[in-house]
C-alpha cells in the first residue's frame, strides 16, 4: 500500500481495539454481574487486573525500548490474539466462576498493557516516514467504541451477555489480520545504527527509580492523573449500577457510552490544531477540571438527563487528556524513554482504576451510589490540584528532565 493509506490502516486498528475495549471494559460489570458476581467481587476482579497492568505496562515498554526482539507491532498482534482466545475460552466456562474470574482478569489486564504500545506505534511509524494523523485515528477509535456500545446494549438485553464475547472474537480476528500486514517501511540503516548507539548510551534511564529521578515533576503529574482517573474509572466501571439507580437499564448504558464516545471524535481529531494555539499544560489542566465537573454533575443528577449531561463532558475531559498527554510524553522524553513515558501515563490511569475498584465496589455495596460519587468527587478534586502544581514547572525543561 502507498503512504496515503497509513492513517486509514492505523485508524482501523484503533477502531477495532476500542470496539473490544467497549466489550471488555465498558461491559465488565454487566458481564460479571450476569455470571453471579457481587459488586465487591466485580471491583476485586477489576482491581487485580489494574494492579497487574500497572506493573505490566512499564515492564513490556522497557523490553520494547531496549529494541532486541519485541516491537510495538508484535506486542499489539500477540495481545489481540490473546483476547481472541480468551473470549472463546469464556464461552466454554460460562457457569464456572473461578475460571471466569481468572480468564477475565487476564483479558482485562492484557488489553490495558498494550494500549501504550498502540500509541507509541504511531510515533514510531511517523519517524519512519509514515504520514499518520494520530488525533483522527484515535478519535475514530472512540467512534468505534461508541457504535459498538450503542448496538451492544440492546443486543445484551435481547440475546444475553455471551454476545459480548462473540463481538470480541470478531473484532480481534480482524485486528490480528490488519496488524499482521501493518509493517513499518524500511529505514536508512546508517540512521538506525546511530539511533541504537544513542539508545545504548542512555540505558541508565531504564529503571523506574532512574526514570523518576530524571523526570521528577512528571511523576508528580502522574499522581494527579491517577486521582482524576479514580473518578473516571469509578463512573465507567460502575455505570450500570449508577444508571439503574437513576431508573435506567442496559439500553441506557448503551446510549450513555455511545454519547460520551462519539463526542470524543471531533475533539481528538482536532486536538493537533488546538495544541498549536494552546499549550499542552493549559489543555491538561482544562481536562483535569473537566473530570471533576463531570463527576459533580453525575453526583447532583436526579434522573437520566443529568447522567447524559455528565457523559457529554467526556469531550472536555478524557477526549482532551488522552491525545494531549500522548503528544506531551512524546515531546518531553528522550528517545529511549518515549515508550516508557507512554506506558507510565497509562499506568497512572490504571492505578487510579486500582484504587477505584478496591474502594468503590465495597462502598457501593455498603452505602450506595451517592456516597460512592461523593468520594469520587473528593479524590478528583485533589487530582486537579496536583496536576496544576505539577504541569507548570514541568514545562521548564531544566526542571522536567535533569541532564537534558
Amino acid at each position: 500500500m502507498k503512504n496515503r493509506f497509513w492513517t486509514l490502516r492505523y485508524t482501523l486498528i484503533n477502531i477495532l481495539y476500542f470496539a473490544a475495549f467497549c466489550t471488555i471494559h465498558a461491559y465488565a460489570g454487566v458481564f460479571l454481574l450476569d455470571k453471579g458476581f457481587t459488586n465487591t467481587q466485580v471491583g476485586l476482579a477489576l482491581a487485580i487486573s489494574n494492579i497487574l497492568s500497572v506493573f505490566g505496562q512499564p515492564l513490556v515498554a522497557g523490553i520494547i525500548d531496549r529494541g532486541k526482539f519485541l516491537t510495538n507491532r508484535i506486542t499489539v498482534m500477540i495481545s489481540s490474539l490473546f483476547l481472541l482466545v480468551g473470549s472463546v475460552a469464556l464461552l466454554f466456562v460460562s457457569s464456572e466462576k473461578v475460571p471466569i474470574f481468572a480468564i477475565f482478569v487476564l483479558m482485562y489486564t492484557v488489553q490495558f498493557v498494550y494500549m501504550p504500545m498502540m500509541i507509541a506505534m504511531n510515533f514510531e511509524y511517523a519517524k519512519a516516514g509514515c504520514n499518520i494523523n494520530f488525533g483522527l485515528a484515535r478519535g475514530m477509535g472512540s467512534a468505534g467504541f461508541a457504535v459498538t456500545s450503542f448496538f451492544l446494549g440492546k443486543a445484551v438485553e435481547k440475546y444475553g451477555t455471551n454476545v459480548i464475547l462473540y463481538v470480541t472474537v470478531a473484532v480481534m480476528t480482524l485486528m490480528v489480520l490488519i496488524v499482521f500486514f501493518f509493517k513499518k517501511p524500511k529505514t536508512n540503516k546508517i540512521k538506525e545504527e546511530s539511533e541504537k548507539t544513542i539508545e545504548k548510551e542512555e540505558k541508565e534511564s531504564a529503571g523506574f527509580l532512574a526514570f523518576a529521578k530524571k523526570y521528577p515533576f512528571f511523576m508528580v503529574f502522574l499522581l494527579g492523573v491517577a486521582c482524576c482517573f479514580f473518578a473516571h474509572n469509578m463512573i465507567n466501571d460502575f455505570l450500570i449500577q449508577i444508571i439503574r439507580n437513576l431508573g435506567g437499564n442496559e439500553t441506557e448504558l448503551g446510549y450513555a457510552t455511545f454519547l460520551q464516545a462519539i463526542l470524543e471524535l471531533p475533539v481528538m481529531a482536532l486536538i493537533g490544531f488546538v495544541l498549536k494555539k494552546i499549550s499542552e499544560r493549559h489543555m491538561l489542566v482544562f481536562s483535569a477540571v473537566s473530570f471533576f465537573v463531570k463527576t459533580a454533575i453525575l453526583f447532583l443528577a436526579t434522573g437520566l438527563i443529568g447522567m447524559y449531561v455528565s457523559q457529554s463532558f467526556q469531550m472536555f475531559a478524557y477526549a482532551v487528556f488522552i491525545p494531549t498527554a500522548a503528544y506531551f510524553a512524546e515531546n518531553v522524553m528522550k528517545e529511549n524513554d518515549k515508550v516508557k513515558g507512554q506506558a507510565f501515563i497509562n499506568s497512572a490511569l490504571t492505578l487510579g482504576g486500582v484504587f477505584s475498584n478496591l474502594v468503590c465496589g465495597r462502598i457501593l455495596d455498603a452505602f450506595g451510589v451517592k456516597v460512592m460519587l461523593l468520594i469520587g468527587m473528593a479524590v478528583c478534586f485533589v487530582g486537579v490540584l496536583i496536576v496544576i502544581i505539577a504541569v507548570y514547572p514541568m514545562m521548564n525543561k531544566k526542571v522536567l528532565a535533569r541532564g537534558n
